[in-house]
């Protein structure tokens, strides 16, 4: 099975294939979940998936996000478009550019596509307005806070990673983590909700989560937040891969 989302307006088109890969990975909890970026070099998977099965249901659901620009790539996907379209995995496409030969060889190939195409729209303001998983329902941002107040370094990378295919910006799960570090030190630091100037829930959350770290710790943190923001706006590091360090390490 192929779906194909692309257009001018691709971040319409990238949060329509996020919708898309969460719907099927619901539907198929125990499918294997690979995804594969325009930055990896690496097509020696692509036979594999194509005929490949998953450990336990059998398939895998592949989302290959403007993989188009990798030349090899291309002509291996198009060498086995029959067979892409004929296999029992998924494979989810993100295109921001793809000219008609492509997408005839696609429907040919049985493929679902959607060309989202005007003017650009602001990517965070339409995901507010139609995706309610954004905030309000199964996926909540915040629940990265929880994750981290509780120290459950597993749950936070899983739940990083969801904001990544979410298209949330590593910068904002930042901010997000910082909040929660800020709450845990006035909660310290105070006696009541009132003095620590933040209302009661998440002052008394923020309290319960003291527990989970060692005395100077969260000092350690805040240190290691500050130095990721600095080092990546003067372009010494890179914001993501450091993060991701951030939350190995916690």
């Amino acid at each position: 099975m192929i779906y194909l989302f692309y257009g001018t307006d691709f971040e319409k088109a990238r949060i329509k294939a996020n919708e898309t890969v969460d719907v099927l990975r619901k539907k198929k909890p125990d499918a294997s979940f690979i995804k594969i970026t325009d930055e990896d070099r690496d097509n020696s998977r692509l036979p594999e998936l194509i005929g490949g099965q998953g450990l336990f249901e059998n398939k895998y659901i592949v989302f290959m996000d403007r993989v188009f620009g990798n030349e090899e790539a291309l002509e291996l996907i198009l060498k086995n478009l029959k067979d892409i379209g004929a296999s029992q995995n998924i494979f989810i496409f993100l295109e921001a550019k793809v000219n008609k030969p492509i997408v005839e060889k696609v429907k040919k190939s049985g493929g679902k596509l959607q060309e989202f195409t005007g003017e650009k729209s602001s990517g965070r303001k339409f995901l507010m307005e139609n995706d309610k998983s954004f905030s309000l329902g199964e996926f909540n941002v915040f629940s990265l806070t929880d994750a981290f107040g509780r120290k459950d370094k597993k749950n936070l990378w899983v739940l990083y990673q969801e904001t990544k295919d979410r298209n949330i910006p590593t910068e904002e799960i930042h901010g997000i983590i910082f909040w929660q570090l800020k709450c845990m030190f006035l909660a310290r630091d105070s006696k009541t909700a009132e003095e620590a100037g933040l209302k009661p829930f998440p002052y008394q959350k923020a309290k319960g989560f003291l527990k989970n770290f060692k005395e100077g710790e969260l000092e350690k943190i805040s240190s290691e937040l500050v130095r990721i923001y600095h080092e990546s706006r003067m372009k010494s590091r890179s914001f993501e891969t450091e993060f991701e360090k951030f939350i190995l390490n916690l």
